[in-house]
């Protein structure tokens, strides 16, 4: 059964915004990525919004839902009360562009800092051979789908915006954990994970993995893997 729910949406740029109430239908079995696409068919044509495949796979309908980071396509609206009020927000860690659209450059820079896979010179392609065990241990990192809530929830580059140059953030020590653990990689980053990528600023707090709609172990499994170079 439906019903009208109270949707708090931020509208703005970067130089300003504010908070706007709307009073929307919702239906059974919906998403808040549905919500807003209906604000947008009947009450607010001009609300950016950034999205793609609404399966939960793409990673770009990533914001703030009740102060929560999220994605929008799958987090339903039966998560909520009838009565509550929902409030969308833009990632907080980026800066806004328009609405809940977010330039999140500072990742792609990141990514682009990270040495690629190197082999050893003597194998050619299609001489690669892997124990099924080295496989696995750094497979659970390629579900990762780049929606940047890890590095959105990040205290060390949330709270404090004067560690972007210094801190790489989950996402991207990840990277490195994953190509340190594969067994045909000879390029060594450890010391550039501590000194270009600020390992050290992490402090294990699993706020990364909390938000991760992958359910990867980024803390457990990659961040700490990581540190064990200190």
């Amino acid at each position: 059964m439906g019903y009208d729910a109270h949707f708090r949406v931020w509208r703005g740029d970067s130089d300003k915004g504010e908070l706007q109430d709307y009073t929307v239908e919702v239906n059974e079995g919906e998403v808040v990525l549905d919500i807003i696409h209906r604000l947008q068919a009947t009450q607010a044509p001009d609300l950016a919004v950034r999205w793609n495949c609404k399966a939960g796979k793409c990673g770009s309908c990533s914001a703030e839902v009740n102060g929560r980071p999220r994605l929008m396509c799958m987090t339903r609206m039966s998560t909520f009360a009838a009565d509550e009020i929902v409030t969308v927000t833009p990632m907080r860690t980026f800066p806004v562009i328009r609405d809940l659209v977010t330039d999140v450059s500072f990742n792609y820079e990141k990514a682009r800092e990270i040495p690629s896979f190197t082999p050893p010179a003597d194998l050619k392609p299609g001489e690669y051979r892997m124990q099924q065990r080295d496989v696995e241990r750094s497979q659970e990192f390629r579900k990762c789908i780049e929606c940047f809530l890890c590095q959105n929830t990040c205290h060390v580059v949330r709270d404090h915006e004067e560690n972007k140059n210094a801190f790489a953030g989950p996402r991207y020590l990840m990277r490195v954990a994953e190509l340190e653990m594969h067994p045909l990689d000879v390029a060594d980053r450890r010391e550039m994970a501590q000194e270009e990528f600020g390992l050290g600023y992490c402090n294990i707090t699993k706020c990364c993995t909390d938000v991760c709609p992958e359910h990867i172990k980024i803390t457990d499994n990659a961040l700490r893997s990581c540190l064990t170079w200190l």
